[in-house]
């Protein structure tokens, strides 16, 4: 097996009992979903062989591909109503562009090795100038995966990096994040990461990373990169010892196997809990890259919130995030299923659609297309959904996307809440467990017809709440489109 062929391989290592057909359906609602959010293949010639790393959008609207196979393509017409694209080869020889960003006429791209500045200085559309902007971590395994942050208004990139083989620490600063500064600078900012799928801005433009279920993560998650933390995998702690980490302060003490996070929080001063879980299989098995819908509206009645697509269930979910008390804490939502392969990207585009991206090289995936560039586009219908959910000093405000029937909407038993959390351990992930049913003693709706605030009595710190509103309907008597969502308690206002 060589390098591209087994790159995917062990990235979500752990699962190895799932075979693609056992993975279903993910919620079983994509016939409906495609009412209100169709999915338009965008064709490519299938000896592109396209396997999709990152992407970003260019000034001239073009659509700028980084592959698995280490080019970087200039897509035109991705974004026409019928779409033809054309497609360009700018670069290639590159190692596994999984981060592309795009500032003052040049490209920086995320490799395994290096964060690189590439340039067409002779302007005949292809790259001709490769600088390397940053290689001051170790590289020892082809399972060593490093994830580049767009380009910040600051002209910096984010880079996180992966264990070696999902499990190990045998090169300099594998599981560590960097900021890479506009001037060449390698700034260490976290330690602790296990196996990263995507690095970029959440919707309030804090530096976000998604961190897959693994050793020490009982589940998927999106975390806060606090400079100065620890994310939670100690395999990390040698490169504390290494010149280059002395800004970050002293060594994590080592967390406790077989504990919970809110507990180990309190011990360890520099562990930062995870702003949204995402339970596993229910949201997502492998989450990857995410995006803030920037479109002002023109993909629907969720602007402002976080995309982001899951590799093994070939889906594309939502999050909101919110600081509370000073600690990030959020819910995630289900959106899109049945896209054609291993979701490893996402981007927004000026007209309002959602590109998506990936493979199902590797490892098994829903999707069964091989080569396969698709986007989501709103069909200018709005499903009754679960908008967004915010917690409260007594409970939590649900939005919803269409006014509520008045009467549904004030039943306190509409609003069925389980709470539960997982254990922060060594061993391959978790189990649900410590679970309660907090109670809904008081629904209230708002003025809006849209909003309600909900009075719950034993809410728990530390654990996800789990939402199940199948007995709320629209004004107009329609059931929720997906009726679950999931918030991770951190923080309860005071």
């Amino acid at each position: 097996m060589n390098v591209l062929q087994g790159s995917m391989v062990a990235l979500f290592a752990g699962a190895a009992t799932l075979s693609a057909q056992e993975l279903g359906d993910a919620w079983g609602t994509g016939r409906a979903e495609a009412e209100y959010y169709r999915l338009v293949e965008v064709p490519l010639p299938r000896e592109l062989a396209l396997e999709v790393g990152s992407f970003c959008m260019l000034p001239d609207g073009r659509l700028a591909v980084g592959t698995r196979r280490g080019e970087i393509l200039l897509v035109s017409g991705a974004f026409d109503e019928r779409p033809a694209p054309r497609v360009q080869t700018f670069a290639s020889g590159l190692d596994e562009v999984l981060g592309l960003g795009y500032r003052d006429s040049a490209f920086h791209a995320m490799q395994q090795t290096e964060l690189s500045r590439i340039t067409d200085r002779d302007g005949d559309g292809r790259a001709d100038r490769f600088e390397n902007r940053s290689d001051v971590w170790g590289f020892a395994n082809y399972h060593e995966f490093a994830w580049g942050s767009p380009v910040q208004p600051d002209g910096s990139v984010y880079v996180v990096l992966g264990l070696s083989e999902s499990y190990h620490y045998r090169a300099p600063f594998r599981g560590w994040a960097f900021q890479i500064t506009a001037d060449g600078r390698s700034i260490p900012i976290a330690s602790g990461i296990r196996s990263a799928g995507g690095v970029a801005p959440n919707e309030h433009g804090v530096m976000f990373y998604a961190e897959s279920q693994g050793p020490w993560n009982g589940s998927c998650s999106l975390k806060h990169l606090q400079p100065g933390s620890f994310q939670g995998h100690p395999i990390s702690f040698p490169a504390y010892d290494l010149p280059l980490a002395a800004g970050m302060g002293k060594k994590p003490i080592e967390p406790h196997s077989q504990s919970r996070l809110r507990t180990e929080c309190e011990r360890v001063e520099q562990l930062v809990p995870y702003a949204v879980v995402f339970p596993y299989r229910k949201m997502g098995q492998s989450i990857t890259t995410f995006r803030p819908d920037a479109t002002n509206g023109r993909f629907g009645p969720f602007a402002g919130q976080l995309f982001l697509g899951d590799y093994s269930l070939s889906i594309v979910m939502r999050a909101t995030t919110e600081l509370v008390d000073g600690v990030w804490q959020g819910a995630c939502y289900p959106f899109r299923e049945g896209l054609g392969n291993g979701i490893l990207a996402v981007e927004f585009s000026p007209q309002g659609y959602l590109i998506t991206g990936g493979t199902n090289r590797g490892w098994p995936v829903r999707g069964n297309r091989q080569y396969v560039l698709e986007r989501l586009e709103w069909t200018g219908r709005t499903p009754f959904e679960i908008e967004r959910i915010e917690v409260q000093r007594d409970g939590f405000l649900v939005t919803f996307t269409l006014p509520v029937d008045a009467r549904a909407a004030v039943v306190p038993d509409n609003y069925q809440v389980s709470s539960y959390t997982h254990i922060y351990q060594e061993e391959y992930g978790s189990p649900e467990v410590d679970q309660t049913r907090p109670r809904v003693v008081r629904a209230e709706l708002q003025p809006d017809g849209k909003r309600v605030h909900l009075t719950v009595e034993g809410m728990v710190l530390g654990h996800v709440h789990e939402f199940d509103l199948a007995g709320v309907r629209s004004a107009a008597g329609a059931p929720l489109l997906h009726k679950h969502a999931y918030y991770t308690l951190n923080r309860i206002p005071k």
